[in-house]
């Protein structure tokens, strides 16, 4: 199969499930947004992310329908479809985002993700973020900076009323060489992390999080785009799931802020070895798929 063939067969598959099954979300969120009763709320969010892991099913099937990679998985066994999880993972590309859901849907709540503002008004795409609540973020200073915390805890808040997975790309952009010579980061494969989005989740979440999902994802064969995933050159693909306990000293007493610092702190430790786990996994002449 050629990959012009193989990018028209996932861009047809991609563009009806998309269109049937976001069409079919728009009743049931206008139910959810007439009538804002907790039992009504909570039935139309169960319908809607019923809709959604449909949606990331095909998706799935598409992805491993054009490529042949191999997929070397660990740690997703054993998780909590009816759990609530806090997920962070590295950023190299948007096609992160549906390795992400392959691996972890049906498995843990879906995947609900800190978003740009902007993305609300990607046509189709934007309307079911709103609709499955996904915390929109301006991402700016000053005014913007108090209205994003107080739209992220709103979000996070509405979370508590089904289960969900809170996940956040912790460097807050994808990786690039320019980026991480730009911010003079100190890891060797990562930028440097950024702690608002956990802040946030551990706030308005902290004491029902059932764990912490520490993801790291790596292209053997060199970082793909979302053209590469759809004409069949995505490559390998190696994902590692780390379930942590979430430490007591970055949760907060009910009603007060975060601790910062002691977020930083954690998230910085974890960035290491993060770091440590993608120089091993690309060593020369080690083969993580094996």
């Amino acid at each position: 199969m050629s990959a012009a063939f193989k990018f028209l067969f996932a861009t047809l598959v991609l563009a009806v499930n998309t269109l049937v099954l976001v069409t079919s979300m728009i009743p049931v969120a206008l139910v959810k947004l007439v009538l804002p009763v907790q039992g009504v709320r909570r039935a139309c969010d169960r319908a809607l992310m019923g809709i959604a892991a449909l949606w990331m099913d095909i998706n799935g099937f598409w992805l491993g329908a054009v490529n042949r990679g191999h997929w070397d998985v660990s740690g997703v066994d054993g998780l909590d479809p009816r759990g609530w999880y806090l997920v962070a993972s590295n950023h190299q590309s948007w096609v992160d985002i549906v390795v992400l859901q392959r691996v972890f849907n049906r498995r843990i709540p879906m995947l609900k993700f800190f978003t740009k503002k902007e993305l609300i008004y990607v046509p189709v795409i934007g309307f079911a973020w709103w609709a499955l609540d996904f915390p929109f973020m301006q991402r700016k200073g000053g005014a913007s900076a108090r209205a994003d915390l107080e739209a992220g805890r709103k979000a996070c808040a509405k979370f508590r009323l089904v289960p969900t997975s809170v996940m956040s790309f912790v460097e807050g952009t994808r990786f690039t060489p320019a980026k991480h010579a730009k911010q003079n980061s100190p890891f060797r494969h990562l930028l440097k992390p950024k702690v608002g989005g956990i802040g946030m989740a551990l706030e308005s979440l902290g004491d029902a999080f059932t764990g912490f999902l520490d993801v790291t994802i790596v292209y053997p064969q060199g970082t793909p785009t979302f053209t590469d995933a759809m004409a069949g050159r995505m490559g390998d693909v190696v994902v590692r799931a780390h379930l942590r306990a979430i430490p007591p000293q970055v949760l907060p007493p009910a009603g007060e802020p975060v601790p910062r610092a002691a977020v930083q702190a954690w998230v910085n430790e974890l960035w290491q070895a993060k770091d440590g786990e993608i120089t091993q996994l690309l060593a020369p002449g080690k083969d993580p798929t094996a």
